[in-house]
């Protein structure tokens, strides 16, 4: 008979097998959690299909059809309708959920599975009457009469319902669905196989929403010992302490056993007396814990502070703790290892685990088991449920292999072991590396695994330096002369990859005679001194390249002796060739700087002696002047502002006020050319709007083709006439009895804008004691108001200046009227005589 041959497929190597039986491990524990998970759904399930068998008459499988409906009808998940229907027989039901079972259900009426719509199937729900119905009859119905006080040791054994009215009475506060999440957790913790997992689904199911913290349970021996089995919220150090109490040890957990009744402390123990828990005045609650009507245990809840504990915890308590009374045997046999250990690996920031070995039993040969992990080492199981127990194959099938022949080395050579990463080539989508791997065994039967993850701080800072251009890391072991660069270092130092690193104490041959001085300053700080220190060295590549490399290095100690070097070498020639361009601009800028201070500083002496701040005029025929000059409030804006008051030879006086725009060096010697122009023109005698004209000329060949407002004004003291053109200046301000006005302006455009531009003028009469005022736009601008507001604003302030000398004049309506915007300001205040 021929058989088929299977196709081979191309070889994928050792690696692809180990991710394989990685795979299949990792899947058969999902696997078995999925499978605990869905026994706990059933067990709860199958509670609910009971109670509705025996209020209803169903059969089994009508009962399991009757609560699939009554789930679709209420609008509910098949467990939460299964948890109120448990709770409902406990005598209490979620509102607005369900109604109450009709009275036929307390008669025996059996309900026979039909399609009768939603109204039917909540009509069928059970209630707290028919529950009553369901339960044994009591004395008043003509049953047993109860013992009026139980036995010391024994006692009635609680029943279903009783455990079930207690579980919803605990949650009766909260709302439904603490109801159902209290009910959930007593299904999880009745089909647990480890009372570990007992106490961790008692506390985190139904025992949080009351505010408790930890739980312990103990288990009576024969003795009548207590013996500590299982605990939750509670760290293995603190366990170890109570592990043992004997009947001498009096106090309040032996008084609940004595007494068999719950011991409530509201604010802890009695002076004197300790208990477990955060500190003293803590609340606590010991409750013993029944199995077939005798005491087999005692549990104590522990909640962070004092608490209350009203009547709602006190019957909710008891319930709650009922499923631990059943597998306290589930227990294993006393740990032997220190007790300290656990608590020390648990303040470690870093992964750490405990590793076991099972001795054989046939036909299973022996095999790692995880014993204790912190919380740190939890996040690189691959949240695999309770690890704790576990065979290591299950809790890390990715490196289990690599960590058996660890732990084996460790235990052969008596010695530390260590590993860089398992496992050695990851891949992406594979679970997270352990890194800087530590194995130590401890005795002949356990080992103490530590390792880093990619999120540990320290060892992302080397990876993420390892990534960063030109720069690469080293570490020489003093105790093995052995050396490890990183990629990086080889490119750097031009050395083939598969060579040896050197050791920094190597590194001189490499290096520039001169610098060789460097290296062995940084070596002393190193290993002398005992010190971190860095350098810059030149170094002598094979290809004749010269590269400038910063060496960074801090000293490794192991009780207190030197045993290594770490650091990293960086290569800087690019940042040194930019230095050393930089420093070459830099002595450029500064001499040019330098040259352009000098030649601000001419500029800036130039116009005060052009334009002084307060000058003094000769007596000038019919006129008084006073005239102010306000630079700008940055030295480095040096500006165009200017001002001219000069006697001509027919007998007229010159005044002019002009502003070049922009500020700087060009403005300034703008306005020197400008100012100087138009007093060389006005010798001319002619009128201000031919002399405007000229001067739009002159700004139209200067230097930068600058543009300028002005106001230039002839005045004839005979007629005490003026005649003024402006060239888009702002208006002139006349005072006259107290009142002052603004005088419009010919409409003409400003200098330096276009070529052949002719300019109005026009003729004010002016009276004696009259004031007139020029200015620029510096003494009114501001960032604040509009121009018309600033405007407005001087006219006030010139009327409140009253009778007084010019000069006075000036400089109270300097300090009046002031613009904000930094800007030179020009202020000619003329008064006819």
């Amino acid at each position: 008979m021929n058989r088929p041959v299977r196709e081979q497929g191309p070889s994928r190597g050792p690696d692809a097998g180990r991710d394989d039986l990685a795979a299949a491990v990792t899947a058969l524990t999902a696997e078995v959690a999925a499978l605990r998970t869905e026994l706990a759904r059933r067990h709860l399930l199958d509670l609910a299909a009971g109670v509705l068998m025996a209020q209803l008459s169903l059969s089994p499988s009508d009962a399991t059809d009757h609560l699939a409906r009554l789930a679709g009808s209420a609008g509910l998940s098949l467990e939460d309708l299964a948890a109120d229907v448990v709770n409902a027989a406990a005598g209490t039901v979620v509102a607005g959920k369900l109604s109450a079972a009709p009275a036929g259900a307390a008669d025996g009426h059996r309900g026979e599975p039909t399609d009768g719509g939603a109204a039917r199937d909540r009509a069928d729900m059970p209630s707290a009457g028919a529950a009553q119905t369901a339960r044994p009859p009591g004395p008043a119905e003509g049953g047993p009469k109860a013992p009026s006080t139980p036995p010391a040791t024994s006692g009635p054994r609680p029943t279903d319902s009783a455990r079930d009215t207690a579980v919803a009475s605990a949650s009766r506060g909260p709302g439904p669905d603490h109801v159902r999440r209290a009910r959930q957790a007593v299904a999880v913790a009745e089909t647990q196989g480890r009372i570990g997992a007992v106490a961790d689904s008692l506390l985190e199911g139904g025992l949080r929403p009351l505010g408790v913290q930890a739980v312990w349970l103990w288990r009576r021996t024969a003795s009548n010992c207590l013996q500590l089995v299982g605990h939750a919220g509670v760290s293995p150090l603190e366990a170890s302490h109570w592990r043992w109490l004997t009947p001498e040890a009096a106090g309040p957990l032996h008084r609940a056993l004595t007494a068999a009744a719950p011991a409530w402390l509201p604010a802890g123990p009695p002076d004197g007396e300790r208990l477990p828990g955060p500190h003293r005045n803590a609340a606590r609650a010991v409750v013993p814990l029944r199995r077939a009507g005798l005491i087999a245990g005692l549990a104590l809840a522990v909640w962070p502070g004092p608490a209350e504990l009203d009547e709602t915890v006190r019957r909710a308590l008891p319930g709650l703790l009922e499923p631990a009374s059943r597998l306290l045997d589930l227990a294993g046999p006393d740990p032997d290892d220190p007790p300290g250990l656990a608590g020390l690996l648990d303040l470690l920031a870093h992964p750490a685990m405990v590793l076991r070995t099972r001795p054989a039993t046939r036909p299973a040969p022996s095999e790692l088991v995880v014993e204790h992990l912190n919380e740190a080492a939890l996040c690189s199981t691959d949240m695999v449920p309770d690890p704790a127990g576990r065979p290591l194959a299950q809790v890390f099938p990715s490196v289990h292999a690599e960590l058996v022949r660890l732990v084996a080395d460790a235990r052969e050579h008596a010695a530390p072991q260590r590993a860089v990463q398992l496992p050695p080539g990851h891949r992406p989508g594979r679970p997270a590396p352990l890194l800087d791997v530590r194995v130590l065994p401890l005795s002949a039967e356990r080992s103490l695994v530590l390792w880093h993850v990619s999120t540990d701080p320290g060892p992302a800072v080397v990876r993420v330096a390892r990534r960063l251009e030109n720069v690469a890391t080293f570490e020489d072991d003093l105790t093995t002369d052995e050396s490890r660069w990183s990629d990086q270092a080889y490119t750097i130092f031009g050395v083939p990859r598969d060579g040896p690193p050197l050791p920094l104490r190597q590194l001189g041959g490499r290096l520039h005679p001169a610098d060789a001085v460097h290296l062995e300053e940084l070596l002393t700080a190193l290993t002398r001194r005992l010190e971190g220190a860095h350098t810059v060295v030149r170094v002598l590549r094979d290809d004749g390249a010269l590269r400038h490399v910063r060496i960074a290095a801090e000293p490794l100690l192991t009780c207190g002796v030197l045993t290594g070097i770490t650091g990293i070498y960086q290569d800087v020639s690019a940042q040194h060739h930019t230095e050393v361009a930089l420093n070459a601009t830099f002595d450029q800028l500064t001499t040019v700087q330098a040259q352009a201070a000098i030649r601000r500083r001419l500029v800036v002496e130039l116009q005060q002696a052009i334009v002084p701040e307060v000058p003094t005029f000769e007596k000038l025929p019919g006129l008084q002047v006073a005239a102010r000059y306000r630079p700008a409030a940055e030295e480095y804006q040096v500006g165009g502002d200017w001002y001219d008051v000069m006697p001509l030879a027919g007998g007229g006086v010159l005044m002019a006020v002009g502003d070049i725009a922009g500020h700087g060096i060009d403005a300034a010697t703008g306005m020197v050319a400008l100012r100087n122009a138009l007093r060389g023109l006005a010798v001319t005698g002619h009128s201000p709007g031919r002399l405007m004209a000229w001067l739009n000329q002159v700004t139209l060949h200067a230097d930068g083709q600058p543009t300028a407002t002005a106001v230039c004004a002839l005045y004839d003291p005979d007629t005490r006439s003026l005649r003024w053109a402006s060239a888009g200046h702002l208006p002139l301000l006349l005072l006259r009895e107290g009142h002052a006005d603004l005088l419009d302006p010919p409409r003409n455009i400003l200098l330096g804008a276009v070529p052949g531009a002719e300019y109005a003028e026009t003729v004010t009469r002016l009276l004696p004691e009259d004031t007139l005022v020029l200015y620029t736009d510096g003494f009114i601008e501001s960032h604040h108001m509009g121009l018309d507001q600033s405007l407005a604003l001087l006219r006030r302030e010139a009327e409140r200046l009253g009778p007084g000398e010019v000069d006075e004049q000036a400089d109270r309506l300097l300090g009046a009227v002031t613009g904000d915007t930094d800007d030179d300001t020009s202020l000619v205040v003329v008064r006819v005589l």
